[in-house]
């Protein structure tokens, strides 16, 4: 099933591949870089039913494409580079991209890193302790593992009943989607309690399948020590942060931070907002970022780096290598900046 948020996104590089123009908008709306987003990269199994593919890219995919953004004069460098390069000001420099890898799934270490290596491109690891240790939960997986295995969804989830046959492909997304949305409109709590539900009916294993895709402490320390590697805090939780208060907020940051340490034993200096959307990070957590110290936070807002981002490294926005658009045509589209020129309506910096 395809989302209308898809749709949309598909009608827009439509226009661009069409007309062309974002190639002559790109030395305008480029920046200085950008900073590209994977979550997982691995053998993709094709399935009828796979909402959570965005997430997902090919081993082949990332290889052509680092081999793509060095062809068309990109340097990849770390995020430590990248924010002193932003502190300098130097305008006269090749764009750059930094590479952010997000919750720490076990397909970084086995299928990305060979690829990372061919290229010696450096990258950040944004780790979640509680998926490190098995004590934090996937919701997202969960709804997906869930739905796959019933053939009729009955859960209430913020005051509203769901109650319908998933029989088919098309009917698991329609219920996923409408149910994703709906638990992303409300609180940690009940998104958490919804999915344990479905997880119950179902008889899935929240834990086994946090441990079964994330990276244990063993495993990242083997990560942490690599040359190429930074290990960069992404809560304990994976709350979203704006949805709790200020001290539970405070205390995902805080303490995800000193597991890496106490685990890891290296600093992570950089920060990744769960799920990183405005309803999830917004100015307060980036106030807390800074306050703690961090010398950056990332987002899922969509956008290019710009000098005036030096101002606000702790409301940066990356650029999504989404697995439903695996196309260096696209991506090109994307790192022109024009989309999301458009997009925010010319502003460079959204630190609101």
């Amino acid at each position: 099933m395809t989302t209308w948020r898809e749709l949309a996104i598909e009608a827009g590089m439509g226009l661009f591949r069409a007309s062309g123009v974002h190639r002559l908008a790109e030395p305008y709306t480029r920046g200085a870089g950008a900073i590209l987003m994977f979550h997982r990269v691995h053998h993709r199994l094709e399935q009828s039913f796979e909402p959570n593919h965005g997430l997902e890219i090919s081993i082949d995919f990332l290889d052509a494409l680092l081999k793509h953004v060095r062809r068309r004069g990109f340097r990849i460098i770390s995020m430590d580079d990248a924010v002193a390069e932003l502190g300098q000001g130097d305008a006269e420099r090749a764009p750059f991209v930094a590479l952010t890898f997000d919750d720490g799934y076990r397909d970084l270490l086995e299928h990305a890193l060979p690829v990372l290596e061919r290229h010696r491109a450096p990258f950040t690891a944004y780790v979640t302790s509680g998926f490190a240790d098995g004590s934090a939960r996937m919701w997202w997986v969960e709804l997906e593992e869930s739905i796959r295995r019933l053939d009729r969804v009955d859960v209430i989830a913020g005051g509203r009943r769901f109650n319908a046959r998933c029989g088919s492909a098309v009917g698991k997304s329609q219920v996923f989607w409408d149910l994703y949305w709906h638990l992303r409109d409300g609180s940690e709590e009940e998104l958490l309690r919804a999915a344990l539900t479905l997880c119950a009916q179902a008889r899935v294993e929240p834990r086994q399948l946090t441990t079964s895709l994330c990276l244990d402490w063993q495993a990242l320390e083997s990560l942490a020590r690599h040359e190429l590697a930074s290990i960069g805090a992404h809560s304990v939780t994976h709350a979203r942060l704006a949805r709790l208060d200020a001290g539970a907020a405070m205390r995902e940051m805080v303490e995800s931070r000193a597991a890496i340490r106490r685990r890891l034993d290296v600093e992570a200096r950089h920060f990744c907002y769960p799920v990183g959307d405005p309803g999830s990070a917004g100015k307060r957590e980036f106030d807390l970022a800074r306050e703690l110290g961090f010398a950056s936070a990332v987002t899922t807002r969509r956008g290019m780096i710009f000098a005036e981002h030096a101002h606000h490294l702790h409301a940066l926005p990356r650029l999504s290598v989404n697995g439903r658009h695996q196309s260096l045509e696209e991506f090109d589209i994307l790192l022109s900046g024009a989309p999301f020129a458009l997009m925010n309506r010319g502003r460079k910096v959204l630190a609101a």
